[in-house]
């Protein structure tokens, strides 16, 4: 998906979410402050860097102050999923995976595959929460799952990859709405002010392998492999 297609299709789901928002209020997450939530699974990611991290919390803070008791994610959390491995789901343990298998399998994957930018640039929506948008210089991740996905299916390892939907986009969640809105006009007013904002590009570096929880919280995630990019 290209710059123009992927703008496309971030800018449908902002126009028809704060539509749905506007006239039928937002979809809360019950798992949220849940304590028995023992969902785990399997992801490769990749984080910003802490210049890009700082301008997304900096903007955060705003809409903290008009919904404080949403849900907001903190700069250990801040994301882009480049595949979702195994989904989460309850009772799973990483122990049950073959992790060397899993680990030569990514590291052929990536093989040879050079760092790239991708530039954060915007923020969308959901029913459900907000996401900064992002772009992958060329391609590029969209290029890397599909290796991926192509090696996991020639293969008997246990995944989930695309079982819930096909990713494609370069998007980073940093909202979750965990309540109604109590100021809906307020919050929306700062998502379109800010609709377009920069908030910077970093380079991708390195990929990381990691067990992880549905929100991916630092106290919830354990680093599995990292593998750098040339």
């Amino acid at each position: 998906m290209n710059d123009v297609a992927l703008s496309e299709h971030y800018h449908r789901l902002y126009t028809q979410s704060v539509d749905q928002i506007s006239s039928e209020g937002v979809t809360t997450d019950s798992w949220l402050d849940d304590p028995l939530d023992d969902r785990r699974g399997i992801t490769l990611l990749i984080r910003p860097d802490k210049v890009v991290k700082e301008r997304i919390l900096e903007w955060l803070e705003q809409l903290r102050e008009t919904e404080p008791e949403q849900y907001y994610y903190r700069a250990s959390d801040v994301h882009i999923t480049l595949l979702s491995v195994i989904s989460c789901y309850s009772g799973f343990q990483p122990e049950q995976i073959d992790l060397p298998s899993y680990t030569q399998l990514i590291r052929d994957s990536l093989k040879g595959e050079k760092s790239f930018s991708i530039r954060m640039q915007g923020i969308t929506a959901s029913p459900s929460g907000v996401m900064i948008q992002g772009f992958a210089e060329g391609d590029r991740l969209n290029e890397l799952r599909e290796k991926l996905r192509t090696r996991f299916r020639q293969t008997n390892l246990q995944q989930s990859i695309d079982k819930r939907y096909i990713l494609q986009t370069a998007h980073s969640t940093v909202v979750r709405f965990r309540k109604p809105l109590q100021r809906k006009k307020a919050f929306l007013n700062v998502l379109e002010r800010y609709r377009d904002v920069d908030f910077g590009t970093f380079r991708v570096e390195e990929v990381e392998l990691v067990t992880n929880d549905w929100y991916l919280r630092k106290e919830k995630v354990s680093t599995l492999r990292r593998f750098p990019l040339g």
